[in-house]
Formats: structure tokens, C-alpha cells, sequence
């Protein structure tokens, strides 16, 4: 029985020494939360308050400025997208006139054909000639419609180049 409570009073003893370690500790604690609050004075509240403000000034400067970029940025990304828009609908339209050209060239080298056939066979008709005539003049008219599609392509990138040029001078 006496090994029993030996260990009974050594555990109380170890809880004992524990508990006041940390009641020690605690009242430090306690100490050090109390003594910043009695020592602040007015000059350290004021610097504080001065401090708060500043950051706060430049905060409102950095939101400016991310409200400036975010800004640039949309309209940056609205500047593409009409370009992209623009050139997309140039892209169409030189497909059109080259898919006019290559329908108009297949015309005027099936008029040239039955050409050279009929002046082989030595008899060429009339119509064959006129046939031939109307899909050359198609075939030049559709290669200046593409030519005028380019150019208004070319036109179109130079337009905001001459644009910033006279903003800058």
C-alpha cells in the first residue's frame, strides 16, 4: 500500500509544481498585456494615428492605380476585339472575291478551251467567241475586286498607325 501512495504523492507533488509554473506564467502575461496599455500616452497614440493614415493614403493611391490598369486593360481589350472583328470581316470578304476569282478563271479557261477547239476543228462559232470575251472580262473584274479587297486591307492597318501619328505630333 505504501508504493500506492508514494505514487499518489508524487503525482500531487508533479501536478502542484506544474500548476504554479503555469500560474507564473500567466500572471506574466497578465503583466505584459496591462504594462503596454499603461505606458501608451497621447504622442503614441497620435504617431499611431498618423501611421494609419498614411497607409491608408496609400492604399487609396494603389486602388487608384489598379482602377487605372484595370481600365487600360478593358479598353485595350475592347480595342482588339473591334480589330479582330474588323479583320475578321476582311478576311471574309477577300474570301469571297477569291472564291469569285477562282469561279470566274474556271469560266474563262473553259472558253479558252472550246476556242482552241473550234480553231482546230476550224469552225468557231460566234457565241464561243462571245462566251470567251464575257468570262475574261468576269475574270478581270473578280482579280480587281480582290485587288480592291487588299488594298482595303492594307488601308485598314494603316488607318490607326496615321491616326496615332497625328495624336503624337
Amino acid at each position: 500500500m505504501e508504493a500506492g501512495s508514494d505514487k499518489r504523492m508524487s503525482d500531487v507533488s508533479d501536478l502542484e509544481r506544474r500548476l504554479g509554473k503555469a500560474l507564473d506564467r500567466i500572471a506574466k502575461t497578465a503583466r505584459g498585456l496591462s504594462a503596454p496599455a499603461q505606458k501608451t500616452d497621447d504622442g503614441d497614440v497620435e504617431t499611431l494615428r498618423k501611421e494609419l493614415e498614411a497607409e491608408r493614403a496609400k492604399n487609396a493611391q494603389l486602388s487608384e492605380r489598379v482602377n487605372a490598369v484595370r481600365q487600360r486593360q478593358e479598353s485595350s481589350f475592347a480595342t482588339l476585339e473591334r480589330r479582330l472583328a474588323r479583320m475578321t470581316e476582311q478576311l471574309d470578304l477577300q474570301s469571297l472575291e477569291m472564291l469569285r476569282l477562282k469561279k470566274a478563271n474556271t469560266k474563262l479557261i473553259e472558253a479558252n478551251r472550246q476556242l482552241r477547239e473550234g480553231t482546230e476543228a476550224q469552225v468557231i462559232e460566234p457565241s464561243t467567241i462571245n462566251r470567251s470575251l464575257v468570262a475574261e472580262l468576269e475574270a478581270l473584274r473578280a482579280e480587281r475586286a480582290a485587288e480592291a479587297a487588299e488594298m482595303e486591307d492594307v488601308l485598314g492597318e494603316l488607318k490607326p498607325l496615321v491616326a496615332s501619328e497625328n495624336t503624337n505630333a
